[in-house]
């Protein structure tokens, strides 16, 4: 079986990011991996492919849009140092699920601890899930958490070893 050396933990910063860093620290933890929290900022500006004119301040709101990503990301890591001491973070541009495979697929010994949201019917027909595009085309093992099952508290009482299998 690979080590894991390194987890990567795409966010968007909505409701259930902390518990979703929480558990993902938890077994960067146990592992004694690195983790990198990745979050891909998407770009407005392609909106400007619709209209006949493309006004300057779609690139303006796309660079505003993207520092107030790293912003949130800095604000993550911070507040991870604590549990997490080697915890680092990454924004990147471009559409969510290739920004992830496109990162972690020349990585080794990755591990990606991702979040759904749970997305059924029409919604994931309409939105798609960026969670199953990645679970896709990614070329390392995938963790999906899944916020709304359960209680909250998921925790690794056995090694790792003993409770992941491959599929």
């Amino acid at each position: 079986m690979q080590n894991i050396e390194q987890i990567f933990v795409p966010v968007d910063f909505h409701q259930h990011t902390d518990d979703l860093a929480d558990f993902a620290i938890g077994i960067a933890n146990k592992l004694g991996a690195k983790l990198t929290f990745l979050h891909v900022a998407g770009h407005v500006a392609e909106a400007g492919l619709y209209i006949d004119e493309y006004p300057t301040t779609f690139a303006a709101l796309d660079e505003e849009l993207f520092g107030h990503a790293q912003k949130k990301m800095d604000e993550l890591v911070a507040k991870s140092k604590a549990s997490c001491p080697g915890c680092s973070g990454l924004v990147l541009r471009g559409e969510a699920a290739d920004g992830i495979v496109d990162y972690v697929n020349d990585k080794a010994n990755g591990l990606i601890v991702m979040g759904t949201h749970g997305a059924k019917g029409i919604e994931k027909i309409m939105l798609g899930s960026v969670a199953e595009r990645v679970l896709k085309r990614a070329s390392c093992p995938i963790l999906v958490f899944n916020p709304y099952k359960g209680e909250r508290g998921y925790q690794i009482t056995a090694p790792l070893s003993e409770t992941l299998q491959p599929i």
